[in-house]
């Protein structure tokens, strides 16, 4: 993992000298408000299994004091309200589950979910996807990579905040292990070519579109794409390098 200056938070970036530089990120950060069942669930949870910026910022951080054993990670990117990570995380006992996602109530949502499914394998962080992979994921040892339903950033202008770009891909092609899967699936046409055209070109990976997984729920954005009469596609890519 890079052991180069370190941000003072994961998801600022910093020139080599410590200076604080704008950055395109393929997320923004939306309101905190919870609703009282969100701030129950923070309440009850929140210090188990969410993993503070600050703490991912250490230079001697390690997931496994957090999740508490040695286990293969599978890392979620955008768990949304966790629906998904719940319902898989659940039937996946053996593996940790590390769900990113930078929406506060979403976490929120998905503490609760996590707890009514029982799945005490999942720990949630709030901090940039391409940064935790580069710097706190070793290189070849990701059981499995979730993206589903990422933002697609719909406008053209803002084509280039889209998080699955040839620099992305590269990056979480080298933090899969040999044989490991990336599962994705996006709503959006113009992003399902996007996303078929930088793996395609990706020589550690090889894969393209599948049916779609049944062992994934139908998430609230997967149905608010449906009611859309948008295409549902289920891309899966293993990393053959």
């Amino acid at each position: 993992m890079d052991e180069r200056v370190t941000p003072a938070r994961p998801h600022h970036k910093l020139t080599a000298d410590g200076r604080r530089m704008r950055e395109v990120l393929s997320y923004s950060r939306r309101g905190n408000r919870f609703t009282p069942r969100q701030a129950e669930a923070w309440a009850a949870h929140h210090e188990a299994w969410v993993i503070p910026d600050e703490a991912v910022d250490e230079k001697d951080f390690s997931f496994a004091d957090w999740f508490g054993r040695e286990a293969p990670l599978i890392v979620e990117i955008g768990s949304g309200v966790g629906e998904a990570t719940a319902a898989l995380a659940a039937a996946r006992p053996v593996y940790d589950v590390l769900a990113v996602e930078v929406w506060r109530p979403g976490v929120a949502d998905t503490l609760w979910r996590v707890a009514e499914a029982g799945a005490d394998n999942v720990r949630m962080v709030s901090v940039d996807a391409a940064w935790c992979l580069e710097n706190r994921i070793g290189e070849g040892t990701l059981a499995e990579l979730w993206t589903f339903f990422p933002d697609p950033w719909p406008k053209t202008r803002h084509h280039k905040r889209r998080l699955v770009d040839r620099d992305f891909s590269r990056l979480a092609a080298h933090r899969l292990a040999p044989g490991a899967t990336w599962r994705l699936a996006t709503d959006w046409a113009n992003y399902a070519e996007q996303m078929r055209a930088v793996l395609d070109a990706e020589p550690e990976l090889e894969g393209g579109p599948v049916p779609r997984w049944d062992e994934r729920p139908v998430t609230r954005f997967e149905r608010k794409g449906l009611e859309a009469g948008r295409p549902i596609t289920d891309l899966a890519y293993r990393r053959v390098g």
